[in-house]
């Protein structure tokens, strides 16, 4: 069965950062008065090639419901279709699209929860902390700590860096920690790789790693090799599967 297609106009758009080519769009749907998605989930984006041949790309919504609105965040890839199609898109334009879908979604009941991310990863966990911690309306986090463990190479590619930070101001119980790999001498954050930085958090807080009720989640979003190290080294401090939601982009 063919889904139908919608419509969106860009009405932002912003560079991230120069150096990895990343930008952040905003769409507003056409027709329509609310969008409704859960935070976590992806659209799937869908145009006609050079050749006639019709092309499909799902990407992360990078916030939460608002309206008829949704941003998506992407870095542009050499001889990536839909990723150059979309960075040289202007305001104004018009993308085409299907209905979310996906499963990378918080569990209910909420629990105390890690959200690792490396790269475009963010995206997702930007709708999820957006839902969390609203700038307007009520807290949904009932509490519960939440830890964003956000990992790249250099400082410049911390996309969202300022949101974070003022969410974390606000809320006690929100903890951004950035990592860098490739940190330069004066950086006084985290360093090394987001699994590394997963793991410490878990040893210092503890938790009960299997039983009727979990009492924490980890939400991981990334490449699949950071994906498999953080299920590795959660699985030998006693994680089950139950515990690690991952979705990967390559």
């Amino acid at each position: 069965m063919t889904r139908e297609l919608l419509r969106a106009r860009l009405n932002q758009k912003r560079c991230l950062s120069e150096r990895a080519q990343c930008f952040h769009l905003e769409f507003e749907v056409e027709d329509a008065h609310e969008f409704a998605f859960t935070p976590g989930q992806f659209v799937s984006a869908v145009a006609e090639d050079a050749h006639g041949k019709q092309q499909m790309r799902a990407y992360s919504i990078a916030s939460a419901p608002s309206g008829n609105r949704f941003a998506l965040c992407l870095n542009r890839v050499d001889d990536g279709f839909f990723s150059n199609r979309l960075a040289d898109m202007r305001e104004g334009e018009a993308l085409l699209f299907q209905e979310p879908l996906g499963f990378f979604t918080l569990r209910q009941p909420l629990t105390d929860s890690i959200l690792i991310a490396t790269g475009t990863g963010v995206a997702p966990m930007r709708g999820f902390v957006q839902w969390l911690f609203p700038e307007a309306g009520p807290d949904r986090s009932e509490g519960w700590q939440i830890w964003l463990v956000y990992g790249t190479r250099h400082e410049t590619e911390l996309y969202y860096r300022e949101e974070f930070e003022a969410v974390a101001a606000r809320h006690v119980n929100f903890h951004y920690l950035p990592t860098l790999s490739r940190a330069a001498e004066d950086w006084t954050g985290l360093r090394g790789y987001v699994q590394e930085n997963a793991v410490r958090i878990v040893k210092e807080r503890g938790t009960r790693a299997s039983g009727p009720e979990l009492d924490i989640h980890a939400y991981v979003c990334g490449l699949s090799p950071m994906i498999h190290a953080v299920r590795e080294r959660l699985k030998d401090l006693g994680w089950n599967r139950k515990q690690i939601i991952t979705e990967r982009y390559d």
